[in-house]
């Protein structure tokens, strides 16, 4: 199957995953990725969309709040960015133990047109057990991503397919919904993890 040959990127080599990363950043990161909005993200409880998650209950912003929460976009048929930065992801809530339990963490699909509930349910399975698959239609979607201030657009391939340029970071959150942070593509774990600690902490502080 496709997608589970895409997810065997963990056995390649150094210089393997170094391409991989090079191409990962002009597809997504590069002169061939959607500009960046520029703009804030707006905080979870004034966005407005509704989708579904991998195991088909209803979701929105509004699901969020109450915990701090990691969210990013971008879809099962990525051939790199998006298993690389499920991975990293899954190392830093790894690294963070029992604390992993405190986050929301989510994964919204850019591609409902392939990403149905099965497919999102399949695929993140492949990491951490707290990541959580959301898909829907495609004007929720982009709903989503303007809130987020996320980009992305469909490319076409030769022969016919295509795939999806789409912003790279994670976005960051407290649990009172407000934006803290992004933590960029390739961004080492000493850094990211520290991020995802102060939203936590903020959530201790808000709660005392």
């Amino acid at each position: 199957m496709q997608r589970r040959h895409l997810l065997q990127y963990g056995a390649a080599g150094v210089g393997g995953l170094g391409l991989m990363l090079g191409v990962g950043w002009w597809r997504v990161d590069g002169p061939g990725a959607p500009q960046p909005v520029g703009q804030r993200p707006l905080p979870l409880s004034a966005m407005d969309f509704r989708l579904t998650d991998h195991e088909g209950n209803e979701v929105g912003p509004d699901t969020l709040i109450g915990r701090p929460t990691m969210v990013f976009f971008g879809f099962t048929y990525c051939p790199d960015v998006c298993p690389t930065t499920l991975s990293d992801i899954s190392s830093w809530l790894d690294e963070m133990g029992e604390d992993a339990g405190r986050l929301n963490v989510i994964f919204i699909t850019v591609d409902p047109e392939r990403d149905t509930v099965e497919a999102m349910a399949e695929y993140v399975g492949y990491f951490h057990p707290s990541i959580r698959g959301w898909t829907g239609q495609e004007e929720q979607i982009a709903r989503a991503a303007d809130g987020f201030r996320a980009t992305y657009k469909k490319a076409q391939t030769e022969g016919g397919g295509y795939t999806m340029n789409h912003t790279a970071s994670v976005f960051l959150f407290d649990a009172e919904g407000q934006f803290v942070t992004m933590i960029d593509y390739h961004e080492p774990r000493e850094f990211a993890v520290p991020k995802i600690r102060r939203a936590l902490q903020e959530e201790v502080e808000e709660t005392t």
